[in-house]
């Protein structure tokens, strides 16, 4: 693996890629780097009856170190965030650690585009105000063919955008790929306007 770098004590780091690339776990692998406590924020809702949803919450729960508090924050993320920024102790900042991005949009794809840019905006905001890191999973979507429904082109525009203004606020933007992490902010310059 990499050498261990030092974590830093606020800021946002993204990561990105496609549908089972290795995202979420070169996530904790940074996480796990942070020498003080991880907070795992999931932003999916309970599986159900849906098999294939409840192996992947399954297989994400067992990777997770024991000492790492979970909180199944669902479409409610912004107001997690800021709650936790409310209860920091200094000294031994936690790292969180938000695992999706993708699964807290979709449960936001009613709002209108107003409701959406106020949503979006409150939670750059937040974000941009958290006094510890954060690790922010996103799926990497627009890749393939168009998607033939309205909803789905509405997901897919609506994450390329908010993943435009998350990397222009963070401290490093990952991109993993078959297995593979990229660090965009070394290998890549931003694109005007």
């Amino acid at each position: 693996m990499v050498a261990a770098e030092t974590s830093p004590t606020a800021g946002l780091i993204v990561v990105t890629g496609p549908s089972r690339s290795g995202k979420s776990r070169w996530a904790e692998y940074l996480a796990g780097q942070h020498p003080g406590p991880v907070v795992y924020l999931a932003t999916g809702q309970p599986p159900g009856e849906d098999g294939s949803w409840s192996k992947r919450v399954a297989d994400h729960r067992e990777r997770r170190p024991e000492d790492w508090q979970t909180l199944e924050v669902g479409a409610g993320l912004t107001e997690a965030l800021a709650g936790l920024n409310q209860s920091m102790q200094p000294g031994r900042p936690r790292l969180l650690l938000v695992d999706a991005l993708g699964t807290w949009l979709a449960q936001h794809l009613d709002d209108s585009p107003e409701q959406w840019q106020s949503r979006s905006t409150a939670l750059l905001d937040q974000l941009a105000c958290q006094g510890e890191p954060v690790v922010l999973v996103m799926e990497e979507v627009g890749w393939g063919l168009v998607p033939p429904t309205a909803i789905g082109g509405l997901f897919r525009d609506r994450m390329g955008a908010l993943q435009q203004r998350l990397n222009a606020i963070s401290l490093d933007a990952w991109l993993v790929v078959n297995g593979r992490a990229l660090n965009l902010h070394q290998l890549g310059i931003p694109v005007p306007g």
